[in-house]
């Protein structure tokens, strides 16, 4: 029976430059990635002969992750093979296991054997029984806790060659691994001693870990949704962490539970081709447009092929997981973040020393309780704040606002809707968004110029 490891390692630098060459190692790197994960055959030689097997597994692979599908090995598809991740493979039934392999009984036991000196025995106590409890909240399940004895679920940490023939690599390698429902190691759920367990987002968040590993351990697979706690990349969140596809993958094994309230899931992974797509935000970042929705933010380069979808919480910890609008002041090398009542500034990925302050600190009256939309003019020092269907005028200079605003959205934007979901700034134009819809507006002419859906900017 195959292991399930969890291969987790930290986030390459965003600032990296994009374009990665195909070299020997990065060859070299696919092949086993392939074989791993896609059934590549081992007697497949390298690129020197013929590459059908190897194009058709690079495509199956771009399609689950919903990259563009080239069947090359270009640089999206290296840098999501360099990430770490599960080691289940990704082939086969993606929402759960195939042959549906579940718990027959209803009441599963688990049993902790040792514990990680990392963290307080009862702070791994906790974690395991949150993690249980994701999974017992929207299922008939039940997990008691055993003292001694044999359990369905043995749970225990480990270095090395630990006693199951799979054995850990050392520090910010694999991470933990998990074993399908059934008799004997069946269920069975190992961590790596070697990595550092935490309960936050300072390195490994033992609950995140745990709550995935034993999604495999009652019988899950991985989800195709980059916002499902069983993708097969790790990233640290907060909040209930399931969403939709976690919880129709479980229910189709168990059934939903029927004593519970309805849970709220995480909303999916947005779809940039969505017709019915809306934004939260947008804005330039070191020459890079950045695009906010739910808790997820878009990554676009010029040099990119596709636009990289990530959480939020995965790059800024700290920010919430709703942001309401977004600016860049180049001069300054700032981004400034909205989220109600607060703001956040970031210089490139790092978060500013002082922050969050409060928005009205800007020079806002305490009536307005969040920002729509924000954008820099470069070319006159101002930046535009959008609040319902009023806007205002900060001078970054002066850091005061001007006088006589608010005004009018509707009257000083012609042709424009009268509220703006979010703005920005490029080559003398502004781009105004707003439901399904984008607006090319010429500050200068005061007048639309094109009207266009909203994912006409991930070339749709």
């Amino acid at each position: 029976m195959n292991a399930f490891l969890l291969l987790l390692a930290l986030v390459a630098n965003c600032s990296a430059l994009p374009v990665v060459p195909v070299n020997r190692d990065n060859w070299s790197l696919a092949e086993k990635y392939l074989r791993r994960f896609y059934g590549l055959s081992a007697g497949y030689q390298g690129r020197q002969s013929s590459s059908g097997a190897f194009q058709t597994k690079i495509m199956d692979m771009q399609r689950f992750f919903k990259l563009e599908v080239t069947g090359n090995l270009d640089d999206n598809t290296l840098d999501l093979m360099k990430q770490a991740r599960c080691g289940v493979p990704d082939i086969g039934e993606y929402n759960h296991f195939p042959r549906h392999l579940k718990w027959q009984n209803n009441n599963v036991t688990f049993r902790i054997l040792n514990y990680t000196p990392d963290l307080k025995r009862s702070d791994v106590d906790r974690a395991i029984r949150r993690a249980l409890n994701v999974w017992a909240d929207v299922t008939p399940l039940t997990f008691q806790k055993l003292h001694q004895g044999n359990a369905d679920i043995m749970i225990s940490f480990g270095s090395k060659e630990h006693g199951d023939y799979n054995p850990f690599d050392g520090p910010d390698g694999l991470l933990a691994h998990a074993y399908p429902p059934g008799q004997g190691i069946g269920g069975d759920t190992h961590f790596d001693e070697d990595e550092h367990w935490t309960k936050d987002s300072s390195a490994y968040n033992l609950f995140i870990v745990a709550a995935h590993e034993l999604g495999h351990a009652i019988g899950m697979s991985h989800s195709s949704d980059a916002g499902a706690l069983m993708y097969p990349v790790y990233s640290y969140s907060t909040g209930f962490p399931l969403s939709e596809d976690d919880i129709e993958g479980i229910q189709a094994l168990y059934g939903p539970n029927p004593d519970s309230k309805k849970v709220k899931p995480k909303p999916e992974a947005p779809n940039k081709c969505d017709p019915m797509l809306s934004l939260d935000a947008v804005t330039e970042l070191r020459g890079e447009t950045i695009i906010f929705k739910d808790r997820f933010y878009w990554r676009l380069h010029p040099q990119m092929v596709e636009p990289e979808l990530t959480l939020i919480k995965s790059t800024w910890p700290s920010l919430p997981n709703k942001v309401d609008a977004a600016y860049e002041n180049s001069e300054k090398d700032f981004v400034i973040i909205f989220s109600g009542i607060r703001m956040w500034a970031l210089n490139g990925y790092n978060l500013v020393d002082g922050y969050p302050k409060y928005i009205h600190k800007l020079g806002l009256p305490k009536t307005v309780r969040k920002i729509d939309a924000a954008v820099h003019i470069k070319d006159t020092g101002k930046t535009l704040l959008f609040t319902d269907e009023e806007y205002w005028s900060y001078d970054e200079a002066t850091g005061t606002m001007d006088s006589d605003f608010p005004r009018s959205i509707e009257e000083d934007f012609p042709g424009m809707d009268d509220e703006v979901d979010a703005a920005s700034f490029r080559y003398g134009y502004l781009y105004f968004f707003h439901e399904h819809v984008q607006y090319e507006y010429s500050y200068t002419a005061r007048k639309v110029l094109r009207i266009m859906r909203i994912n006409s900017i991930f070339n749709c």
